[in-house]
């Protein structure tokens, strides 16, 4: 399928050591991983989560078969590359992102572990985070407290601000109570907020056109898929407008955008094949509560900051886990 020569081009070769048969002395496990666009951001994720079950014992080809897919950010194909990568019964399915919607269409027995940046008892893929309750569970990206502090960088490095944007997606369980504690945050520092939506990759543009014609000085960007995957697209816009971005994982500075504060993601995902080893020894995924990350990672892109004109204190840098030269 072209979808998934697309994504092995861009993990590289060693995707194709993932289908290399098995030795005759070990019937390997399958391990699906289905991710909603081909961006390359989202290989590291993946990369992390096949050094997480190295770390865990296994090998690929010999005792471990991992199966990748990737969609085109359309709703319509990721169903498709869900329903096929289901059909081939995989022992375990890795999701990232709002893959977990289409996957749980399928199948109500094969399990499927979530990294998600929403919040998966309102998306219904849970019933609570300490009791599961079906073939689904993993780790939320969701955290309430990290929304002030992303605007309390904003404050740091920009300390004349006065009038931020929020862009989101209304739609995406969990983005409303993170603009409620972006608005909390915004007053308690004295800043004017204004709410831009994003629903889909193709709202994007427009979105931005109208964060423009306002007297936004700043955007806090919420670290949905659309916002992750199009970090490099943002970033141009961004410096053209000098217009300052955060967001809340490191790709999003990585590509080229002023900050991200968040999940260390490749730690995350490095978690999440603890999930998929527990459950290829047997446990099952109503007996593994969802969890929230246990590692904050606060990246400053100083290229960035010369372009747009801002000289980041010191002080800032030195709280930063990565500085991008």
């Amino acid at each position: 399928m072209n979808h998934r020569r697309k994504f092995l081009s861009i993990a590289g070769t060693g995707m194709i050591a993932a289908a290399f048969p098995a030795t005759a002395q070990q019937t390997p496990f399958r391990v699906g991983w289905i991710q909603p666009s081909t961006v390359a951001n989202s290989v590291p994720f993946f990369e992390a989560l096949r050094q997480g079950l190295r770390d865990a014992g296994y090998s690929e080809g010999k005792n471990l078969i991992l199966e990748a897919r990737a969609g085109d950010n359309s709703a319509a194909q990721i169903e498709t590359i869900a329903s096929e990568l289901v059909s081939t019964k995989p022992h375990v399915i890795v999701t990232l992102g709002p893959t977990a919607y289409a996957v749980r269409r399928f199948t109500t027995t094969i399990p499927v572990v979530f990294g998600f940046s929403g919040d998966p008892v309102q998306a219904g893929f849970v019933q609570s985070f300490a009791r599961p309750g079906g073939n689904l569970t993993g780790i939320s990206f969701l955290a309430m407290e990290l929304v002030g502090k992303r605007i309390e960088m904003l404050k740091a490095v920009m300390p004349g601000l006065k009038r931020i944007a929020i862009l989101a997606n209304s739609q995406h369980p969990g983005d409303q109570a993170e603009r409620r504690a972006s608005e909390v945050a915004a007053a308690a520092m004295g800043l004017e907020i204004e709410y831009f939506e994003t629903t889909n990759p193709s709202h994007l543009d427009s979105a931005l056109a109208a964060i423009e014609k306002s007297r936004s000085e700043a955007v806090v960007m919420f670290p949905i898929q659309t916002i992750i995957s199009n970090s490099e697209r943002i970033a141009t816009w961004s410096v053209k407008n000098r217009i300052p971005t955060v967001s809340g994982w490191a790709p999003f500075a990585d590509g080229g955008n002023l900050m991200s504060y968040g999940a260390n993601m490749r730690e995350t995902f490095r978690r999440i094949a603890t999930y998929v080893d527990k459950i290829l020894k047997g446990a099952k995924p109503d007996e593994l509560p969802v969890e929230l990350p246990l590692h904050i990672e606060f990246v400053i892109n100083l290229k960035t900051a010369r372009a747009l004109g801002i000289t980041v204190p010191q002080s800032v840098i030195l709280r930063a886990d990565r500085v991008i030269e």
